[in-house]
C-alpha cells in the first residue's frame, strides 16, 4: 500500500516509543482478528495508521512483530502480577491476593485469545511458544518460587521443592478453568467462582505445605 502524505507526516511527527506502541496496538487488533497466518503487514500498517515503510523500520518481518507482541503481553503480565514481598508474614493473604489477580487476568477473553493465537502459530514457529512460555509462565513461577523460598526459610511454610510448590499453587487456582475457556465451553466465569476457587486453592496449598504444628 503506498504511503499517503498524511501518513508520512504523522510517522515523522510521532516519537519513536509512541510509534512502536502504535504499531503493536495495531498488530494486536489484526492478529486477534485474523490469526498469525491470516494477518498481513499491509493490514497491520493500515490498522496502526503508519506507512508500510515505517512498519518495516521497526519490525523486519511479520514473525518478528508477532514475537515482540506476544512477549510484551506475557512479560508485562508476569511483572504486574508477581510482585511479592518476601518479608510479608501473612502468607495466606499474599497468596489470596496473588491468586485472585492471577485468575482474573487468566479468564479475560483477550488473554484467552492471545493464548489461542500463540498455540495456533507455534506449530509452525516453535520459538514463539518457547519465548511466550519463558516470558510469562516461567517468569511467574520463578518469582513465586523466590517468595516461597523466603517463607520456608522463615518457617512459615514447609516445602522441599518450592519450584514445584509454586506450580502446584498456580494450577490449584485455575484447576482446569483455562482449558475450559480455551475450548469456549461452559458458562462465563463469575467473581464468586473466582473467589471460591482461590479460597480452596489456599486451603489445599496449606494442607500440603503449611508449617508443622
Amino acid at each position: 500500500m503506498p504511503a499517503t502524505s498524511a501518513t508520512l507526516e504523522r510517522d515523522a511527527a510521532t516519537p519513536e516509543s509512541d510509534k512502536r506502541r502504535q504499531i503493536l496496538d495495531g498488530a494486536r487488533q489484526v492478529f486477534m482478528g485474523a490469526g498469525f497466518d491470516g494477518a498481513s503487514m499491509g493490514e497491520i500498517a493500515r490498522t496502526a495508521g503508519v506507512s508500510k515503510g515505517t512498519l518495516y523500520v521497526y519490525f523486519d518481518s511479520k514473525e518478528a512483530l508477532f514475537e515482540a507482541l506476544t512477549l510484551e503481553e506475557k512479560r508485562g503480565l508476569a511483572e504486574a502480577l508477581f510482585r511479592l514481598d518476601a518479608d510479608d508474614p501473612d502468607v495466606a493473604a499474599v497468596l489470596t491476593r496473588l491468586g485472585t489477580t492471577y485468575l482474573i487476568e487468566m479468564v479475560r477473553p483477550e488473554h484467552v485469545a492471545v493464548i489461542r493465537m500463540v498455540i495456533g502459530a507455534c506449530e509452525k514457529f516453535p520459538r514463539f511458544g518457547q519465548a511466550f512460555f519463558e516470558a510469562g509462565p516461567a517468569m511467574g513461577v520463578a518469582r513465586l518460587t523466590a517468595y516461597l523460598d523466603a517463607q520456608v526459610t522463615a518457617g512459615r511454610l514447609k516445602a522441599d521443592d518450592t519450584n514445584l510448590a509454586a506450580k502446584h499453587f498456580l494450577h490449584l487456582c485455575q484447576a482446569g478453568l483455562l482449558t475450559r475457556l480455551l475450548f469456549n465451553a461452559g458458562d462465563p466465569v463469575t467473581r464468586d467462582e473466582i473467589d471460591y476457587r482461590i479460597r480452596e486453592a489456599v486451603r489445599v496449598f496449606f494442607a500440603g505445605y503449611g508449617p508443622e504444628r
